[in-house]
């Protein structure tokens, strides 16, 4: 039950990506800008977040151990800024369709090479001929999407 639920947070997550897509291309639009539209995206979720966590009682005595760790764990935040950037930019322009998938073809592509070689501390999965099989059905769904 618990695997199903994960499954079900992970395909709940996806869907609101592609609604993000089309809410920050509209943000973008609206304020003249993607990056300002990142901007505000990310400091609605930033209040969001903070909110919740000061209504849930989080505790706060880890967050100082985020100065601790390698500088390039703080880069998540950035990644995240390139993305919604990106999206902002990108579904005009392809549809919200192509742009995710494209997003979840390249999210693919490096998540077999990080789960490969371990890097970042994630458990090794070894690359193989089914995995890139599925890599290759999504790539696949994306040509389908692109051209009918």
């Amino acid at each position: 039950m618990q695997q199903f639920l994960l499954f079900l947070m992970a395909i709940v997550a996806g869907a609101m990506l592609a609604v993000q897509a089309g809410l920050n291309s509209g943000m973008g639009k609206a304020v003249g800008s993607a990056v300002y539209g990142a901007f505000i995206s990310f400091l609605t979720g930033g209040i969001a977040l903070l909110a919740y966590c000061l209504a849930s009682g989080v505790a706060l005595g880890n967050v100082r151990r985020a100065f601790e760790i390698p500088w390039y764990y703080w880069m998540g935040g950035v990644l995240g800024g390139f993305y919604v950037f990106a999206i902002i930019v990108l579904a005009p322009r392809l549809g919200v369709a192509v742009t995710i998938g494209l997003t979840v073809a390249g999210q693919m592509i490096f998540s077999l090479v990080i789960d490969h070689y371990g890097l970042l501390g994630i458990p090794t999965n070894p690359i193989n001929w089914l995995r890139i099989l599925g890599i290759a059905a999504i790539i696949g769904g994306v040509v389908l999407l692109r051209t009918h």
